[in-house]
């Protein structure tokens, strides 16, 4: 049976529309350090998978793996296991949105300190090269963004939708998801995305605005070794 797209959305978009930025051991992949903690692995992890993800991701890193919390090797540590929900916006109603501008590689010191006080999920230096992130400005300061991170062929995922707390309950992350949304429709793709189940409040306001539940998921936090040279067996 033919696998969609959005089954494996890490593995789709780093094997294809983001494969220039897949770094590759053995048959652990993983997205460049500086723009996303993608993880692309098998289902069963031997030895030498273990290995190559420490050396890929470093001592002591925090790692996403799918699926529920699994026996570790020596030297790695289990942090939580959470679930998730894929959203496709099968009924969103997309427009442009006026007061977003286009964010550039000048915005990302802002970007990483509104991500920083919001924790609306990873973003690192130069996760802005995934994609078109949109920004709202009040008073020269950035208060609230949202933009485009996997990249499965067809579908392109919103991500890092966020509001500065002060500037929160007026709509502002509903008109950035809208207009996103807007600018993936406008390429053919359509949009999707992921949020934690334990956030209620968002998975709320996205069923609200078309948004429909298409599957649940499981993601492992652990901890890789202090050191490379531990064994992993």
């Amino acid at each position: 049976m033919d696998q969609h797209p959005l089954d494996d959305p890490v593995r789709n978009s780093l094997e294809g529309p983001l494969a220039r930025f897949a770094v590759r051991r053995g048959r652990i992949v993983r997205a460049d350090p500086e723009v996303s903690p993608f993880l692309i692995h098998p289902d069963v992890l031997d030895s030498q998978d273990w290995d190559d993800i420490a050396a890929l991701f470093g001592p002591r890193t925090v790692v996403g793996l799918n699926g529920p919390e699994r026996e570790l090797p020596d030297g790695w540590s289990h942090i939580e296991t959470f679930g998730l929900v894929q959203l496709v916006g099968t009924h969103l109603e997309t427009r442009p949105f006026d007061e977003a501008a286009e964010l550039t590689a000048a915005d990302v010191p802002e970007m990483l300190d509104l991500v920083r006080r919001t924790e609306p999920g990873p973003f690192l230096p130069r996760t802005i090269e995934l994609g078109t992130y949109l920004g709202v400005r009040r008073d020269g300061a950035l208060i609230a963004m949202a933009g485009e991170r996997m990249h499965p062929p067809g579908w392109t995922e919103i991500s890092a939708v966020c509001t500065d707390p002060a500037f929160r309950g007026h709509g502002l992350a509903t008109d950035l998801v809208r207009a996103v949304g807007h600018g993936i429709r406008a390429r053919g793709d359509e949009p999707f995305l992921h949020a934690s189940d334990a956030n209620v409040r968002a998975i709320e306001l996205y069923l609200s605005i078309g948004f429909v539940l298409r599957r649940t998921s499981r993601l492992t936090l652990v901890r890789t070794p202090a050191s490379n040279a531990e064994p992993s067996s």
